[in-house]
């Protein structure tokens, strides 16, 4: 930027493009102040995942409703002033592990958590018509111009597997037979290699495991353990296999199960302290020479999200271990689980509304990107059944079967989930680079931050209110053509407002996420 910035404790100011003019210096009480010069990590993605039910949507459910569904997902239209989706940027698609084909042999109960895979379970003979539901989604996804596709594993496929499950009974080593290593990685690299011959999408990323730190012998879903000299050993494999293949496509680890396992060293050695012994050159398990590794650190922000302490502890570790190791950091999966939330903070899950959970949501969200400085956030679950009183913990569309069957369809509802994760995933597009953004008395009911795009014409602010009381987020600007805000509460959803005057206070109520957009 060629304008100069001063910063000033209660004011903004900053010049968004080459360029515009030198800000008014004019005061304010907003006690909001944005530092263009002070610029940290360039985002590149929002993304939910496939998991599990979108399966059986795709596969049965009628046009008209899965079609709504994939609109809300991915479209970034803002219609009268109402945004028609909130635009995720990454999709996330499960490679399932064949479980939905051994179907109550499988030992899992809930036909939904059971996941299709490419592979005949018998014969090992692959057929490409198995995932017509998740491709679905898959297809729309890319219709819609969505930027980025990871594709993920949570078990190796099960006639490789030790125990012929898609559960393990054998953690911590994972749950895949010594010889079937090299086997698993091949049939990888073959279902990212149909897919963009044949389908014409390209996935950036290739994700084998998921939460390695957890044992997976609970037959509830499909899932494996995996000690990191198990990672390693399918990273090399991988490695080789999409080096034969001739793709792009980069390999995405670990997937921690928690944030803390990728820089504690205590308890289970054999799955902790995972930078480290994946990318630390004197480590046995050193995979960050391989030419597909992506020099990134993924894991989840499940259990180190009870209270602001603690978001604000474990995520600067996180990246004060991953800045030492010079790795970037993805957030690659996050809904609300447990019972570990500090009362104070969040009034738990038989008391929450809707926009409560959502609320809470905006506080992992913020933490993650300015305390762990992550560069990719996603959600977990894209769309499930609201179940066993957890109203919308782990969805961000509600699905509701006919007759509690998905082959019989059903109808879906947006919830509040969705529309807050809008407020960031709909605005603050991959190359938005984040700059800092302070507020006067910062705290876990208050907070925001601030992205600028590639070509400085646009900067995109979003603000969270926790608290009962509103306050004012105006920050002065020079050559703004335009100020609109999007605000997300138990009334709106994404509610569009056009400021016509560029003094004019911006509102944050009490109990909203709001999205301010400056175009100059």
């Amino acid at each position: 930027m060629k304008s100069k910035f001063i910063a000033i404790t209660l004011l903004g100011l900053f010049s968004a493009c080459k360029n515009s003019p030198s800000p008014t210096i004019a005061p304010s009480q907003s006690g909001v102040t944005i530092d263009l010069q002070q610029r940290f990590q360039t985002m590149e993605s929002f993304a939910a995942s496939d998991c599990w039910e979108p399966a059986f949507v795709g596969q049965y459910w009628a046009e008209e409703q899965k079609a709504s569904i994939a609109k809300l997902l991915f479209s970034k239209d803002i219609v009268s002033g109402q945004p028609q989706g909130i635009g995720l940027s990454q999709w996330r698609v499960n490679l399932g592990g064949g479980t939905h084909q051994q179907g109550v042999a499988s030992g899992i109960a809930d036909y939904t958590r059971r996941a299709d895979s490419f592979i005949d379970i018998k014969t090992g003979q692959i057929d490409w018509n198995k995932n017509l539901g998740q491709e679905y989604f898959l297809q729309k996804a890319k219709e819609y111009g969505v930027e980025e596709f990871v594709l993920f594993s949570n078990t190796p496929p099960v006639l490789w597997t030790k125990n012929n499950k898609g559960y393990s009974s054998s953690a911590p080593a994972v749950n895949l037979q010594d010889d079937k290593f090299d086997d698993f990685a091949d049939y990888m690299a073959l279902v990212l290699d149909h897919y963009k011959k044949q389908k014409g999408i390209s996935f950036k990323y290739i994700s084998p495991v998921n939460e390695p730190q957890h044992n997976w012998m609970d037959p509830t879903q499909e899932g494996s353990p995996w000690r990191n000299e198990d990672v390693a050993k399918i990273a090399r494999e991988l490695n080789k296999s999409l080096e034969k293949s001739g793709l792009d496509t980069k390999i995405l680890l670990a997937e921690a199960g928690d944030w803390a396992s990728v820089y504690e060293t205590g308890g289970d050695a054999a799955r902790k302290n995972v930078i480290n012994n994946l990318f630390n050159s004197g480590s046995e398990n050193y995979i960050g020479n391989l030419s597909h590794v992506a020099p990134i650190i993924a894991g989840h922000s499940y259990w180190t999200d009870g209270s602001w302490a603690q978001l604000l502890d474990v995520r600067s570790k996180v990246k004060a271990a991953a800045d030492a190791a010079n790795l970037k950091v993805y957030q690659t999966e996050w809904s609300m689980l447990g019972d570990g939330y500090d009362g104070n903070e969040f009034v738990g899950f038989d008391k929450a509304s809707y926009m409560d959970i959502a609320l809470y949501m905006s506080k992992v969200i913020h933490t993650d990107i300015v305390y762990a400085n992550a560069a990719a956030w996603s959600y977990w679950t894209s769309m499930a059944t609201e179940r066993w009183g957890h109203k919308n913990r782990f969805l961000l569309i509600n699905l509701k079967p006919n007759g509690d069957d998905h082959k019989n369809g059903g109808t879906h509802e947006a919830t509040k989930t969705l529309w807050v994760l809008g407020n960031y995933s709909r605005f603050i597009r991959p190359g938005y680079q984040r700059v800092a953004l302070k507020l006067a008395n910062e705290n876990k009911e208050k907070f925001g931050t601030a992205y600028s795009s590639p070509d400085g014409k646009t900067l995109v602010a979003v603000y969270t209110n926790l608290s009962k009381e509103p306050f004012n987020a105006k920050v002065k600007l020079s050559g703004v053509k335009s100020i609109k805000s999007y605000t997300t509460s138990s009334a709106k959803n994404l509610a569009e407002e056009k400021l016509s005057n560029v003094d004019s206070n911006i509102n944050i109520p009490p109990g909203s996420v709001v999205t301010v957009v400056y175009e100059f």
